[in-house]
C-alpha cells in the first residue's frame, strides 16, 4: 500500500511539472530591416557580427535568419574587401554564383556614407581653342604673380546620406560677369541619390535644367569602387578615375 502511495505522489508531481512546464521560445526569423533589392541586384545586405577575420565574414542578413558565415579568404586576397567590416558595420556582400557559401566583394556600406572631396583647378578659357605653340606663348607672358591668384584650387564633392540621399557641395553658382574672367572652372554633378548596385556604386543627379523652365531626366553615373578606407576613396567611371578624401565636421 505504500508503494502504491509513493507512485501516485511520483506521478503527481511529474503531471504538475508538465503543466507548468513554458513553450520553447523560437528565434525571430522577421526581417530586421525594411532594405528592399532593386530588380536586378543580386546584393546580399546586412550587419557585421562578431567573428569577422580576415577569413571569415560573419553577417546577420537584413531578410532575418541567424547570422551566416561566409569565406572572405579570395576576396582578401583579391582586395575586394572594400573598407574593414566591424561589428554593426551595415555591408553589402556579392556571393560565388557557384558556392554561395563564398563572397567574392564586401563592400562596407557603412565606411562609404560621408563626405569625400577632391580638388580642382580652373583652366585658362578657351585655351584649348588655341595651336599649342599660341598656348605656350601666352602662358609665358602671364606674370607668376597673376597665375598665382588665378589658379587658384576649389574644393568639389559630395556627401552620401543614410536613406540614399546624396548632396554634392563645392563650385560657384553662374553670374552674368562670368565670361569676364581669364579662366573657369569645371562644371559639378549635382546629386540627389546614390545606392550600391551588384557592388557598384550609381549616383543620381537632380533634374537637369533645360531652356524655357522645363526639365530634363535625371542622369546616372555608375562607378566601381577602387578603394576604400578610412579617409581614402577612389572610383572608377566609365571616362575616368577619381581620388577622394574624407572630410568630417571637425576639418570643415
Amino acid at each position: 500500500m505504500k508503494k502504491v502511495f509513493t507512485l501516485f505522489i511520483l506521478l503527481g508531481t511529474m503531471l504538475a511539472a508538465c503543466h507548468q512546464k513554458q513553450p520553447i521560445k523560437r528565434e525571430s526569423t522577421e526581417p530586421i530591416h525594411t532594405h528592399k533589392n532593386l530588380p536586378g541586384d543580386s546584393t546580399l545586405y546586412g550587419l557585421a557580427c562578431e567573428g569577422c577575420t580576415d577569413s571569415i565574414l560573419v553577417l546577420l542578413p537584413f531578410s532575418g535568419g541567424d547570422p551566416d558565415t561566409f569565406d572572405i579568404i579570395n576576396a582578401f586576397q583579391s582586395r575586394h574587401i572594400y573598407g574593414r567590416p566591424c561589428i554593426g558595420d551595415e555591408l553589402g556582400v556579392i556571393l560565388n554564383p557557384e558556392d554561395k557559401a563564398e563572397a567574392l566583394m564586401v563592400v562596407n556600406i557603412e565606411r562609404l556614407r560621408g563626405k569625400w572631396c577632391y580638388q580642382v583647378m580652373p583652366h585658362f578659357r578657351n585655351l584649348d581653342q588655341m595651336p599649342d605653340r599660341v598656348q605656350k606663348r601666352m602662358l609665358s607672358r602671364i606674370p607668376d604673380s597673376v597665375r598665382q591668384s588665378l589658379m587658384v584650387p576649389r574644393e568639389y564633392g559630395f556627401q552620401l546620406k543614410r536613406g540614399n540621399i546624396a548632396q554634392s557641395f563645392g563650385g560657384m553658382r553662374q553670374t552674368t560677369t562670368d565670361h569676364m574672367s581669364p579662366v573657369e572652372y569645371p562644371a559639378i554633378r549635382r546629386y540627389k541619390e546614390w545606392r550600391l548596385y551588384n557592388g557598384r556604386l550609381i549616383l543620381t543627379t537632380d533634374s537637369i535644367r533645360l531652356p524655357k523652365g522645363k526639365k530634363g531626366a535625371p542622369e546616372t553615373d555608375t562607378a566601381d569602387i577602387i578603394q576604400l578606407q578610412r579617409d581614402t576613396l577612389v572610383l572608377k567611371f566609365k571616362d575616368h578615375e577619381q581620388s577622394y578624401y574624407r572630410k568630417t565636421d571637425n576639418n570643415q
